[in-house]
């Protein structure tokens, strides 16, 4: 065990190394995109703090997802909060795995900044709609007899502007349709839909983020009519820009964004390090499939003609 980790760990911090390089070198080329979007999260989190100054608590709206699903309660809230964090950090610790794991198909920069821009339209279009009509919440800290249902006049314009966190993010109203979180959620899966490798991840992937629309509503934060909105409206957006947006470059390719190097020996090795078989004891031979890069998981059938056979 010691001999194969004494073997494995430089290799280990060579990949890494060279794709931190390319990583840093891509980053340079789209900074402004990755920064706009950030900027925007921030935008998006000022106009969900802004609508909760305009909330009037009143009753509960007829909703045909509360008669069907009972309340989790304050009580039980973190349970759809929990199932929301696991698809987050999931995706996010997924967007990084090239520099760890020999099996990528994408860049790290390249595939938030794809994220990022499907954020900002669907954020966008979430900010008009909650701006134009301001329903009372359902949720129970924004119901009628609390104190947290209402916001009273701003003292300074920092108190609006840091947004009182994590308070303020964690107790708001107003900003209903459509969901935030199905937005995120929907936005991440369907990214890994079409990067990811694994079938099954993404099956339950999918799976997840139908279980967590269910428990948005259950636990009150949004009526089922800000989760249906978000299911339709996130895939349209998702669907029509990802056709706009250039598609992602081929990691195959990848020796063409590694820093122009006088040895190209060294080159070579780090190209063939960033497509999983720099050990020279794993070049064994490998039947080419017609160029095709084949899913994880799927069963690949080849016909190998052997004399005399």
């Amino acid at each position: 065990m010691s001999l194969y980790i004494g073997r494995e760990a430089p290799k280990l911090w060579k990949r890494i190394c060279t794709e931190t390089t390319i990583e840093i070198n891509l980053l340079a080329e789209n900074w402004k995109y990755i920064l706009g979007g950030v900027i925007f999260q921030y935008i998006h989190g000022l106009g969900a703090r802004g609508v909760h100054y305009l909330h009037r608590p009143g009753p509960t709206l007829q909703d045909v997802g509360f008669f069907l699903l009972p309340e989790l309660g304050s009580d039980k809230a973190y349970i759809s909060e929990t199932v929301f964090t696991t698809i987050f950090l999931s995706f996010v610790l997924w967007t990084f795995h090239p520099f760890i794991f020999k099996t990528k198909k994408i860049y790290t920069v390249l595939i938030w900044c794809r994220v990022l821009a499907f954020l900002v339209a669907c954020q966008f279009l979430r900010m008009v709609t909650f701006y134009s009509t301001q329903l009372p919440g359902p949720n129970y800290h924004c119901r009628e007899g609390s104190k947290l249902a209402t916001l009273p006049r701003p003292n300074s314009v920092f108190e609006v502007l840091l947004l009182n966190f994590p308070r303020g993010i964690l107790y708001g109203c107003g900003d209903l349709i459509f969901s935030s979180h199905t937005i995120f959620s929907l936005v991440f899966v369907r990214a890994y839909h079409k990067y990811g490798t694994r079938r099954f991840i993404k099956k339950c992937a999918w799976l997840a983020t139908i279980v967590q629309s269910f428990l948005i509503v259950a636990s009150r934060k949004h009526y089922t009519v800000d989760v249906v909105v978000a299911w339709y409206t996130v895939n349209l957006v998702v669907f029509f820009i990802d056709k706009k947006l250039p598609e992602l470059p081929d990691r195959t390719s990848a020796a063409s964004l590694l820093p122009v190097s006088k040895d190209s020996k060294t080159k070579e090795e780090d190209h063939k390090l960033l497509n999983g078989n720099g050990d020279p004891e794993d070049w064994r031979p490998r039947t080419q499939i017609n160029g095709m890069i084949m899913e994880v998981g799927n069963a690949v059938h080849v016909e190998v003609a052997m004399n005399g056979v």
